[in-house]
């Protein structure tokens, strides 16, 4: 019960944390999650609302990743395991983990009722406050831009969700 009461207020100091940096002027703000232990950036005016679990209802013939869809807050959106859509290594999960899932809709300006499942929710960053990474080289997808490292020296993948909303595998739900 205790957690369930400091998950709440979490959501909702977050909640008011991301309309306050919505409206100031600096540098780029990020939505941080957390999936299969990989630290990624969403950009805080492409990200929509977070939502806890839903209960989704799955669609034959998809993708592994699709999970299916979900009615969050009266409109109905598909919902992605964005680690399973990112390739991410797989990872038991906990009850712990699942607890802290939750889904981040995309933006309305985006025009794509989808919702991205994480494994949990870990803050807002600025990039005022970080670095970029070097370049390693590897090929990486549109959808993804550099990395950056935060004060704690973290490192967060970003990821472009305008572009992700246009990329060819991720609106190929269809599967093979």
């Amino acid at each position: 019960m205790a957690n369930r009461e400091a998950l709440r207020e979490l959501q909702t100091r977050l909640a008011a944390r991301m309309q306050a940096a919505r409206s100031e002027q600096r540098g780029q703000s990020w939505l941080a999650v957390e999936c299969r232990g990989h630290g990624l950036l969403l950009p805080l005016e492409q990200a929509g609302e977070i939502f806890p679990p839903a209960a989704v209802m799955p669609v034959p013939h998809t993708q592994p990743w699709f999970i299916g869809v979900a009615n969050l807050r009266g409109g109905l959106h598909g919902v992605v395991d964005l680690a399973r859509f990112l390739g991410l290594p797989e990872a038991s999960t906990t009850e712990a983990v699942r607890e802290q899932s939750r889904l981040v809709a995309f933006g309305a300006a985006l025009g794509m009722n989808c919702a991205l499942l994480v494994d949990r929710l870990a803050g807002l960053r600025s990039s005022d406050l970080m670095t970029v990474a070097p370049s390693d080289g590897a090929a990486r997808p549109a959808f993804a831009g550099g990395v950056l490292i935060d004060p704690a020296q973290r490192t967060w993948q970003t990821l472009d969700l305008a572009r992700l909303a246009q990329d060819e595998h991720f609106l190929s739900i269809v599967a093979a």
